[in-house]
């Protein structure tokens, strides 16, 4: 019962983050210069009937407190609308989309961690100066590189000039699927920041977990230095990487936006900046709605992760709190 109080606290300061996007994200498109009929028909005059036939096609016609309460008890049952330029379902759109985004996301999140992880022990183990210098310097440089300047240095060594990868899409034209070639540019992209800070993270931890009193103790029952870096030093160490790594699951959705517009990756990023471009405000909400959602699902996992894994918190989810007379 503990436990499911400490959830239900999360879930419902979600919710509450949730509606604040929202409510926020709303107000500033509402707020926003230009007019998004105008940027629908192109450089076409229209006729003011017109105008407002088109207004109450995507009932804008009503003050702006009636359809935000519409928007918020239609984005409740599921539906985020209908897009200005295409007429399509938001969520329509946005399902066509959201797999590409993914098929870069979820292997950049696993190669990141799985390769901070490995960089991050040896060199706290090791403890070699050439190699800490090198981890902590390329750590520092690649983590302040923005990303889509990354992608563009990319395209023009390996694309340009050597002519060894292609530069922009998923697939060739007229093919289905995703092709492994057109990933590895835009991968290299995203895992580059992400490994470089998760390695200095884990780094730090295993230091510190090798600095601990039952390292001293494992080694007084004969447990050897290897059994008990992998027995002890490592599952302590991994701790912090919980949260950092769900942390970067959401760097990484984030970052994509870029991304995807520098290789013109087709998924929710390039759709994204489309919308933005085109004033299309229900695809706009439709897609930070949908990357909140995931990100605050991340978050709440790694909340409830790191709470089984630690000892301690675990301990304070159970034990009852007393009040002091």
């Amino acid at each position: 019962m503990a436990f499911l109080k400490h959830l239900g606290k999360i879930l419902f300061s979600s919710l509450i983050l949730l509606g604040v996007v929202i409510t926020i994200l709303f107000l500033l498109l509402e707020i926003a210069p230009g007019d998004p009929i105008q940027t629908l028909v192109g450089d076409v005059p229209i006729s003011e009937a017109l105008r407002q036939q088109i207004y109450a096609t995507f009932g804008l016609d009503k003050p702006l407190w009636e359809r935000y309460f519409i928007y918020m008890g239609n984005v409740l049952t599921g539906n985020l609308g209908v897009s200005f330029g295409t007429e399509v379902p938001v969520t329509q759109l946005i399902g066509e989309r959201i797999g590409n985004t993914l098929a870069l996301a979820i292997p950049s999140f696993i190669l990141s961690t799985i390769g901070a992880v490995i960089i991050g022990a040896i060199a706290a183990k090791t403890r070699k100066r050439w190699l800490d210098s090198l981890l902590s310097g390329s750590s520092v440089a690649l983590f302040s590189l923005p990303n889509f300047w990354l992608g563009l240095m990319l395209i023009i060594v390996f694309s340009v000039t050597l002519g060894w990868l292609p530069v922009q899409g998923k697939a060739p034209y007229g093919v289905e699927g995703i092709e492994i070639q057109y990933m590895i540019l835009p991968l290299i992209t995203m895992v580059t920041a992400e490994l470089a800070f998760k390695a200095r993270i884990m780094r730090a931890s295993m230091i510190e977990s090798l600095g601990q009193d039952f390292m001293d103790t494992a080694r007084s029952k004969g447990l050897s230095e290897r059994q008990a870096l992998w027995r002890h030093a490592l599952p302590n160490a991994l701790l912090p990487m919980v949260t950092v790594a769900g942390l970067s699951l959401a760097h990484i959705l984030a970052g994509s936006v870029l991304v995807e517009k520098v290789f013109g990756w087709p998924g929710m990023g390039l759709l994204f900046i489309g919308a933005i471009e085109r004033q299309d405000t229900f695809l706009v909400l439709g897609i930070v709605i949908v990357l909140t959602i995931t990100i605050l699902i991340v978050n709440i996992v790694t909340d409830v992760v790191y709470g089984l894994v630690d000892p301690r918190l675990r301990s304070q989810i159970k034990r009852p709190v007393r009040s002091e007379s």
